[in-house]
This record gives C-alpha cells, sequence and structure tokens, in this order.
C-alpha cells in the first residue's frame, strides 16, 4: 500500500503540495502533461530549488496572463468537465471546488452558485488544485495521513480588507480537524490547502508505521523564522506494525497484475 504523510509544521497550500510532491520524485513532465489537459492558454508551471532556513526545497509556481481571473463554480465545473484529465482526478478536483464553494457561501451568506473565486478561481489555484490530486493519482497513492495543522496566527489580506489568521473560509473547512497555532504571524493554510487537504486525507495524527521510501519539501513564498516548508513522506505501510489485515491482501492481489 502506497502511503503520503503530509507533515504540516509550517502548514499547508496548493503551490507547497505541489512543489513538495515534484521534490519527492514526481516526474515534472508528468505534472506537465497533466495540466496541458486542462486546455487552459497563457499559462505554464515551473519548478526551481530554493532554501528555507538551511532546508533545499522545491518551490512550485504557476506562471499566466489570465485574463478571467473572477469565476462561478460553474465556470469551473466546466473546465474540469472539459479537460482530458482521468475521472477519478476530475471527481477529486470538482469535490474540492464545490466543498470551497461551499464554505466561501457561508461566510459571505450567499449560495455556492453565487460565490465569485476570486483569487481561489484564477488560473494559478485551478493547477495548484489539479496538480495536487494528479500528482497523487500518478504516484499511486493509496492512503493520505496528515499531522495537525500549524494555522500560523495575525492577520492577512483579502479584497474585503483585513481579515483574521486562518481566515474565516480556511476555519470553515478545518472543522473537525486538530489544528494548532505555533504563533508564527503569517497565513500558513490557505483556503486552498485546507480544501485539498481536508478532502483527500481522512486521517489526521501522527506520523503512523511506514517504511520511508522518498522525502520531499515544496517551499512557500514567505520567509519566516521557521522553515516555510511542506514536508511529505512516501512509503510503504509497515504491516508488521499496523497488523492490518488489508495490508497482506493488498500484498497478494498485487502479484495478480
Amino acid at each position: 500500500m502506497a502511503i503520503i504523510y503530509f507533515d504540516c509544521f509550517s502548514g499547508i497550500s496548493g503551490d507547497m503540495i505541489n512543489g513538495a510532491l515534484l521534490d519527492a520524485g514526481l516526474p515534472f513532465e508528468v505534472l506537465e502533461q497533466e495540466i496541458v489537459k486542462l486546455n487552459l492558454a497563457d499559462c505554464h508551471i515551473k519548478a526551481e530549488r530554493v532554501v528555507r532556513r538551511g532546508v533545499s526545497a522545491t518551490k512550485f509556481t504557476v506562471e499566466t496572463h489570465d485574463h478571467h481571473p473572477h469565476r462561478h463554480l460553474k465556470d469551473i465545473q466546466q473546465i474540469i468537465e472539459n479537460s482530458g484529465l482521468e475521472d477519478q482526478v476530475k471527481k477529486t478536483v470538482l469535490e474540492i471546488f464545490t466543498r470551497l464553494a461551499g464554505a466561501e457561501g457561508k461566510i459571505h451568506g450567499v449560495s455556492p452558485e453565487k460565490i465569485h473565486f476570486h483569487e481561489v478561481g484564477a488560473v494559478d489555484a485551478i493547477i495548484d488544485i489539479v496538480g495536487a490530486v494528479a500528482g497523487l493519482h500518478k504516484l499511486g497513492i493509496t492512503r493520505v495521513v496528515a499531522s495537525p495543522l500549524n494555522v500560523g496566527a495575525g492577520w492577512t489580506k483579502c479584497m474585503h480588507g483585513k481579515i483574521p489568521v486562518p481566515s474565516p473560509a480556511t476555519l470553515e473547512l478545518l472543522q473537525g480537524v486538530t489544528v494548532y497555532s505555533s504563533g508564527t504571524s503569517l497565513e500558513l493554510v490557505t483556503p486552498t490547502g485546507a480544501a485539498i487537504i481536508t478532502t483527500i486525507c481522512r486521517e489526521f495524527g501522527h506520523l503512523p508505521p511506514m517504511i520511508p521510501k522518498a522525502v520531499g519539501y515544496g517551499a512557500g513564498s514567505a520567509d519566516p523564522p521557521i522553515p516555510n516548508l511542506l514536508r511529505v513522506i512516501i512509503g510503504k505501510e509497515n504491516c508488521y506494525e499496523t497488523g492490518k489485515s488489508n495490508c497482506k491482501k493488498h500484498q497478494h492481489n498485487e502479484h495478480k497484475h
């Protein structure tokens, strides 16, 4: 069983997820091919090596000249449904955007369909979400586990003005998840990051018994006193430690392929 652990000691965001997956061994060309399937014009992705507090990491960025940054949920749904992405990837991406619209709608007191996806609706955020989901799919991940989320502290800016950290939409998405703040005055968990991790992950806690095969670090844009990194650990579940019967069954089935 291929397992991934998201170590969110400095929060989580869409670009950090993509950077961490690339750093852990996801081929850039594979991710690029998935993004091309969206049929979006005037945009491309870039991965570069950076250092955050002495730790080497991958910084993932999207370069775009998008002229329609404000979109409704139906616009995004149309982009995804008309893409060449695999059905399972489409399903998960649409679920993430639906939950994100639901959270924003609840905060603003409007229906999800009427929500204007501002920063989130921009092409770079669509690519962040698609890249994260498609990347996990290409890596063959079957189990996702994440640490408690360090949400940060202080204030952040949005088009409506200054709002507290975590943002209302982020906090709405994080209901039922263990969160904390180390006191770092920065928005460490973005709405996009919260929507992705709470959709793809059902287990939050300590590092589970596993045999690590790859480690990746995805860098955030800011450089606060703590390493602004998302660490992912990819490996195989340690069946002897967990005692899960499905491990043996899974291994037996693998020999049939």
